[in-house]
């Protein structure tokens, strides 16, 4: 970038939100996506949307792409520069507004997702998306990638509850969708083609989301099933019996191990999967379902059946699966963590599947996932620095891509495609999807600076 610039972008932000010096920008180089590193020019810290809309317009004057990055936390790839500049925004992070006539809160993008949980739920409200990296991830990543979470089967995800958003378009223009009313279906719902744009549209700076009342009750139970076949035919049982846990999980037996070797929390190491479930609403409507969810379980086998007796012991047993990721890790140099989905009816099959590409291909594959709707995380344990299994890894996962799209699935849940499954997007979406997005990102960005050589 020409000094001049460079100085205009550093009045701004102020020199010191401004990063240019190399140890700096490696910081910036790496998300939570293995094997890629990207080291930007520049990094700008906005502290409000007028900031953003500066930095878009100069930006785009000069050609130099942009990339909006919260807190890093992306599988995908999708929040590393392509060498340009990062636009990145944990001094954005005021909740503006919580609603409560209208069950509405409105956040700057950098909002810690748990964050905005406290809030609304010191007020007796509820904002149910909670990825599992809810501790970190901001809002504004939320939206672009269109988070899930633990309670998505009840629940949905991030697009079910994003009424409107203010967006800053690639030439720096604000493009202002959606608000407060319940109803609107005036013209196309360019919020939902903004959420899960991954960036590559426009740059949010405030976020509207639905806000519920926060359940009055909930049942956290385990299950533990000594044949991971009678786990995944129990999922689907559970919800063909019209019981709609807000959560229900999956671990196979390496995620067990090495959750329970991490966290001590007291998993069984003698089965081969266990699931997590959890009812929430009424207490008598959830007592009625728990007891269904445990004869379901016990129909399929299920070798042990445990209930939570208070909140902490609740807490200890959702927080077994939200560690999962962290104890794999431990395991190996290099965790690829992917989000293979597929129809629920289908869970049993993919999981054959994935352990079958496992042994094929002599990698150790550990998964666990959102099973209530068929949204599995196998994870590869591995080192980058072996060539030979790193490429056995990824034949591992190009078959697992293939059967999830077979079977009516998805290459991505809700990790997004990124850079590193857009190689897999045709497969999926076909000639005449990659055609029409590409129609959308030349509509919204026509230079094509807005989180360059992403998803395409």
């Amino acid at each position: 970038m020409e000094p001049s610039l460079i100085n205009e972008l550093k009045n701004i932000v102020g020199t010191q939100y401004a990063l240019t010096d190399r140890e700096s920008l490696a910081v910036y180089g790496y998300d939570s996506t293995p094997e890629l590193e990207r080291l930007p020019g520049m990094v700008l810290l906005p502290g409000s949307a007028d900031d953003v809309a500066r930095i878009m317009r100069l930006c785009h004057g000069a050609g130099i792409c942009v990339t909006p990055r919260g807190s890093g936390t992306n599988l995908s790839g999708g929040s590393l520069s392509a060498g340009g500049v990062v636009v990145q925004t944990s001094r954005m992070n005021r909740i503006i507004e919580i609603d409560e006539e209208n069950l509405t809160a409105t956040v700057e993008p950098g909002v810690v997702t748990s964050a905005l949980h406290r809030e609304v739920e010191s007020r007796g409200l509820f904002y149910p998306p909670d990825p599992g990296s809810m501790n970190i991830s901001t809002m504004g990543g939320n939206v672009a990638e269109n988070s899930g979470g633990l309670r998505g089967l009840k629940y949905g995800v991030t697009a079910d509850y994003v009424m409107g958003l203010e967006t800053i378009l690639a030439d720096g223009e604000l493009l202002r969708t959606g608000g407060k009313a319940v109803k609107d279906v005036a013209g196309y719902s360019l919020n939902r083609l903004l959420v899960s744009s991954e960036g590559t549209l426009g740059f949010f700076t405030g976020i509207t989301v639905k806000l519920i009342p926060k359940p009055q009750g909930k049942i956290t139970m385990l299950a533990h099933f000594p044949i991971l076949q009678d786990a995944a035919l129990a999922v689907s049982a559970i919800i063909a019996a019209k019981v709609i846990p807000a959560t229900l999980e999956f671990l196979d037996k390496v995620t067990i191990r090495c959750v329970e070797e991490y966290a001590h929390v007291g998993l069984p190491l003698d089965v081969d999967a266990v699931l997590l479930i959890e009812v929430d609403g009424h207490p008598a409507v959830i007592a009625e379902e728990a007891a269904a969810v445990a004869e379901i379980c016990k129909k399929h086998r299920c070798s042990f059946f445990q209930t939570a007796q208070n909140a902490a012991e609740a807490l200890k047993l959702t927080e077994a699966r939200r560690t999962a990721l962290s104890a794999l890790a431990r395991l190996k140099p290099t965790t690829i963590l992917e989000d293979a989905t597929v129809p629920r009816s289908c869970i049993a099959a993919m999981l054959e599947i994935i352990q079958a590409s496992a042994k094929k291909y002599n990698v150790t594959i550990g998964t666990f996932g959102h099973a209530g709707d068929g949204n599995l995380h196998p994870t590869c344990l591995t080192d980058e620095r072996d060539t030979d299994e790193i490429a056995r890894a990824h034949a591992a996962f190009a078959e697992i891509f293939a059967a999830a799209i077979a079977m009516g699935g998805t290459i991505t849940g809700e990790h997004g495609v990124g850079l590193a499954k857009k190689k897999y997007l045709p497969a999926l979406v076909g000639e005449s999807g990659i055609r029409v997005m590409r129609g959308i990102k030349q509509a919204f960005d026509p230079k094509g600076i807005l989180n360059l050589g992403k998803v395409f």
